[in-house]
């Protein structure tokens, strides 16, 4: 999708990144309860569902493992980049390839519009989390939870992500958009589309936080 048509679509991302998360619960989930979100580490803490002394702990684990992944992706996709921006790496244009990383507004969205979306996406997301795995609701089956948080995912980006990119996670924004400024892709990815000076990196980060309580 990024690269254009001819290299995805769409419902592929959507479906990569929703199976992704899959696997990582499938990794994680006996460990640590499989904590990749920030902001729903940030919401159990506050609901005392975890002692905030792991706060810091889980989210560095998951920062640094997201920084990583950046890093392992430029790698891997560094050749199709270059050819397919000629070197010239930017965050917006017809040659834009920052939004393989990290989440950026589109042309009709204002500020608040996308901040605003960005809350309410994360409160489905954490409501629905809370809704799979509590036992005194109808939680999904034993063994199943990994797979239903990873289409519950794909549902969320099929449906309510395309207006923002749907960040809903600091943890998977943050990182690799601080990548993006150290590779090349300089202060431009900390900036609004059009670079109108306004500020978009305090909304992927902010508002799923904000979005997290609203969903409980």
């Amino acid at each position: 999708m990024v690269l254009g048509e001819k290299f995805g679509s769409f419902l592929g991302v959507n479906l990569g990144f929703g199976f992704g998360v899959a696997l990582g619960v499938h990794v994680a989930g006996n460990i640590s309860g499989a904590h990749m979100n920030a902001a729903v580490t940030f919401t159990n803490c506050a609901l005392g569902r975890l002692p905030w002394k792991k706060f810091p702990v889980y989210v560095l684990g998951q920062f640094v493992g997201s920084f990583l992944a950046a890093a392992s992706i430029y790698g891997i996709f560094y050749a199709a980049i270059m050819d397919f921006t000629g070197g010239h790496l930017t965050a917006t244009g017809p040659v834009a390839t920052a939004n393989i990383f990290a989440t950026y507004l589109p042309d009709y969205m204002t500020l608040w519009q996308g901040f605003l979306d960005e809350v309410f996406v994360t409160g489905m997301l954490q409501l629905c989390l809370f809704a799979i795995t509590d036992k005194r609701n109808n939680p999904a089956l034993p063994g199943t939870q990994a797979l239903v948080i990873g289409i519950l995912v794909v549902i969320i980006g099929v449906s309510l992500g395309m207006n923002t990119g749907y960040a809903i996670n600091p943890s998977r924004d943050l990182p690799p958009r601080f990548f993006t400024f150290i590779a090349g892709w300089g202060t431009e990815v900390f900036r609004w589309h059009h670079l109108r000076g306004l500020r978009w990196l305090h909304h992927p980060t902010g508002a799923p936080d904000i979005g997290e309580s609203r969903g409980v």
